[in-house]
């Protein structure tokens, strides 16, 4: 009787970690999506900076500073993000807050892609963001 009571708390507890951790490799993956943003932008690196970036975003980038996607994100003025804080999924959209930033993603099929960056809170009204999707 003592071995199935302990198999059972054993169970129960395996089961309280899993249910527990639910959610957490979608965590993981926007929260690595950010640290991959920040680190190709403060090394320079606008082609990497871009590929993390949803598509909507890449081409509003584009359009609207009138050059390629690489140079535009460089020139987008994002500062190193610092330490992740944060992340909050909801469904297929995330919200990940750093040290200096807050940065907001999307669920594609090749991972958690970049929908805005460098953003500010304002308060009640939305944020201010230096990246952002059309």
């Amino acid at each position: 009787m003592l071995a199935f009571h302990r198999t059972l708390a054993g169970a129960t507890l395996a089961a309280a970690a899993m249910v527990g951790c639910a959610g957490c490799a979608e965590r993981d993956g926007a929260a690595t999506a950010v640290q991959y943003l920040s680190a190709a932008v403060t090394a320079g690196d606008g082609a990497a900076a871009c590929e993390v970036l949803a598509p909507e975003t890449r081409a509003a980038v584009t359009e609207s500073a009138g050059v390629s996607c690489p140079e535009a994100i460089i020139d987008a003025g994002l500062t190193p993000l610092g330490a992740v804080h944060s992340v909050a999924v909801y469904g297929q959209w995330a919200r990940v807050v750093t040290d200096h930033d807050t940065v907001f993603l999307a669920a594609f099929g090749s991972g958690w892609k970049v929908v805005a960056a460098g953003c500010r809170s304002q308060g009640e009204r939305p944020y201010d963001c230096r990246v952002q999707g059309g």
